[in-house]
């Protein structure tokens, strides 16, 4: 019994078969999906078991490759290589250049007592050269005078920025910029940052930070 043809349908004769892509074909319908040009079994390109021309050949696209366990072990290796090299790479190069680092409460409050610290001490500053600038400016005559006067008024803020305090309850430094202290213990050097913070250095140890105003009182 003769076999049908792939294409058309129809019986092919052995004088007109053609045996290819585990089909059987007339000779004319031997021909590409697309343009229906004839081809034989020098020139075609088969896919899917259809056969096409060299010009009209399916182009096949990447697939997915699955997740199998060996897959999902390579790529975790990958990963794990990646964070190594940053790591790596990371420790080479730190120190060399500025770090971002995240703006938190916590660091906004240290910015913010550098930032009042920094502020106090440039109008201190400002305060003693704007005295120079003005004994200088005085007439002669008046320099003695305005002198004494300054002075006077140099001690009188001296001695209330050297206002001293002592700790009426123990305290422990809760961060870097903090100064522990124990009941008893005289503060120095204070500056009063706002209502509740203020900084100064301990006189028995020496240390010098950010300490609760709640936790002194006025000598």
């Amino acid at each position: 019994m003769n076999p049908l043809c792939s294409r058309c349908n129809l019986v092919v004769y052995p004088t007109e078969k053609v045996n290819c892509l585990d089909k059987y074909w007339h000779k004319g319908c031997f021909s590409c999906e697309v343009c229906k040009m004839t081809l034989n079994m020098k020139n075609y390109k088969g896919f899917e078991k259809r056969p096409y021309c060299n010009a009209h050949y399916p182009k096949t696209n990447f697939t997915c490759v699955a997740d199998t366990p060996e897959n999902l072990r390579l790529k975790q290796q990958s990963k794990m290589q990646s964070q190594v090299l940053y790591r790596e790479d990371f420790e080479k190069n730190k120190g060399k250049g500025f770090s971002v680092v995240a703006d938190t409460p916590e660091l906004q409050r240290i910015k913010k007592t550098q930032d009042q610290i920094s502020n106090i001490k440039y109008h201190e500053e400002f305060e003693k050269r704007k005295t120079f600038y003005f004994i200088l400016l005085s007439p002669p005559s008046q320099q003695t005078v305005t002198a004494a006067a300054v002075s006077a008024t140099e001690c009188a803020y001296s001695c209330y920025s050297q206002k001293r305090y002592r700790a009426v309850y123990d305290y422990a430094a809760a961060d870097e910029d903090e100064v522990s202290f124990m009941d008893g213990d005289v503060i120095v050097d204070v500056q009063q940052i706002d209502e509740g913070w203020m900084y100064g250095r301990v006189e028995r140890t020496g240390q010098q930070g950010m300490l609760p105003a709640n936790y002194v009182e006025a000598m």
